[in-house]
């Protein structure tokens, strides 16, 4: 039997707030130990949690963003379990009244949108972290995570196969990463998703049984564990087995998901309202001010670049992935506005090549980063100028990288400025000529293509600096005119 996927993603987001979400320890990445702790967020008895005002702000904006339907009061609950990396014994959360409810992610995959429904989003706390040491039989625990502010943003099961889940994830991560309530770093945790799969016969409505993979990190992860989650149900039921609603963990290594848990159900955490914090009540007028101040989000951004700078769907896409990579496209066109397809391609293929090369993209700014855009400008300007061909321009933006000098200066300074002498290319010329005669009289006899062979072997002999079109008509005419 075929059987058809249902996907939903639970995404929870680190925010970008210096502060944990009920103290004022740090959140800070990459602390000591249990440096960044207090009587809080360790849940010593008597202490009281004081809800920090930025959560709630970014909390607004996330929500505002994703066209969430925001409550005029929400209320906080404590999720109950038990764990070493949670002190109290319980997580402070939301449940019955989430902030936020019923928004929408758009996603465009193979040139289509498809719209995924937001079922919640709501702030919580985060618990610490156990480790666990291979070399003794103890496990430590480092509380600097408990506390952390996080969003929980829940999909509904909208999405039926891992590529749309994958395009989902990015695009919700850009949105965050836009509105800079969350840097989106997977590798550092500041990005976790869980995924939920089911399978159900190709054309039935009703849901199979869900299960749950917990801790996926990366893009790659969330794909392959869902694509081995499919296969897996998929062949159980063929087998005239059952699927078990259960909690599974993502093996990198083996790339299969291994059972961990069976799956808890709302009522094993035993909600209840929290009674140290007051229900959430947030203005209209606080609404309308963040509103406001949220800047263009990615789909925006890209349909404006395909309307004002004729990108194509792509590079459009590509450019506004990022909102540092989309505002030092603009600054670049802003320095050289005559042909915004031609920096879309320098930027395509030299600055998002530089930040893959450097890990640079696990932030929210392009980070030691020399090469200003107004510099890209000046190069591209340089080409069209005919100071330098376009081989030589390559190899003054990795200068230009390097060192943080003006094209001008590195074309300068290396003596990489383009020969458009002609008595100086005609003596490479006939050099070359006199080198291939055999080539010569191939190409005089109708062998049109070797006209590149002659044109790389005069770029070889002025190292890439003879001007690419004076070098085609002279070389032309040179054959021409010693034939006749």
């Amino acid at each position: 039997m075929e059987y058809e996927a249902v996907i939903g993603l639970e995404v929870h987001a680190q925010l970008l707030t210096e502060s944990k979400i009920f103290c004022g320890c740090s959140t800070k990445f990459g602390a000591a130990p249990n440096h960044n702790t207090c009587p809080v967020c360790t849940g010593l008895p008597g202490v009281l949690p004081v809800l920090n005002r930025r959560v709630v702000e970014f909390a607004l904006r996330a929500a505002l963003a994703t066209h969430c339907h925001i409550a005029a009061a929400s209320r906080w609950a404590r999720k109950n379990y038990f764990y070493p990396d949670l002190p109290k014994g319980y997580q402070i959360s939301m449940y019955e009244l989430p902030i936020a409810q019923h928004g929408y992610v758009t996603l465009k995959l193979n040139g289509h949108s498809k719209r995924v429904g937001l079922t919640r989003i709501h702030m919580e706390e985060d618990a610490g972290k156990n480790i666990h040491d291979a070399h003794s039989d103890a496990s430590l625990v480092d509380l600097n995570r408990a506390g952390v502010p996080l969003l929980e943003i829940v999909s509904e099961p909208d999405m039926r196969t891992p590529e749309e889940a994958g395009e989902y994830l990015r695009s919700l991560r850009a949105i965050l990463q836009y509105i800079e309530v969350c840097d989106g770093n997977m590798e550092e945790g500041s990005l976790r998703c869980d995924a939920n799969v089911s399978v159900r016969p190709q054309g039935s409505t009703a849901l199979g049984t869900k299960v749950e993979t917990k801790n996926l990190n990366s893009f790659r992860a969330v794909e392959k564990a869902i694509q081995y989650e499919i296969q897996r149900q998929s062949e159980t039921l063929n087998a005239g087995g059952r699927i078990v609603q259960e909690t599974r963990l993502w093996d990198a290594d083996r790339e299969v998901t291994r059972s961990m848990r069976s799956k808890e159900q709302a009522h094993d955490y035993r909600y209840f309202s929290d009674p140290d914090l007051l229900p959430l009540t947030v203005a209209q007028e606080w609404i309308d001010t963040v509103q406001a101040s949220l800047p263009e989000l990615p789909a925006e951004r890209r349909e404006r670049f395909m309307q004002k700078y004729n990108l194509p769907s792509y590079d459009a896409e590509v450019l506004t992935t990022r909102k540092d990579v989309a505002e030092y496209y603009e600054a670049a066109v802003h320095a050289y506005p005559s042909d915004p397809k031609i920096l879309s391609n320098w930027i395509m293929d030299g600055v998002l090549r530089v930040i893959k090369d450097e890990k640079l993209d696990t932030g929210l700014k392009i980070t030691k980063w020399p090469c200003p855009p107004e510099q890209l400008g000046a190069l591209v300007r340089l080409i069209d100028e005919g100071k330098i061909s376009g081989k030589i321009a390559k190899t003054v933006f990795d200068e230009m990288h390097h060192s943080g000098k003006a094209p001008e200066t590195i074309v300068t300074e290396q003596g990489l400025t383009q020969v458009r002498d002609e008595g100086a290319l005609a003596v490479q010329i006939d050099q070359v000529l006199a080198a291939n005669p055999e080539k010569v009289v191939e190409y005089r006899a109708g062998r049109d293509k070797l006209l590149q062979f002659f044109v790389g072997q005069v770029m070889k002999a002025t190292q890439g600096k003879a001007n690419p079109q004076m070098l085609n008509e002279l070389l032309r005419k040179k054959l021409s005119t010693d034939h006749q």
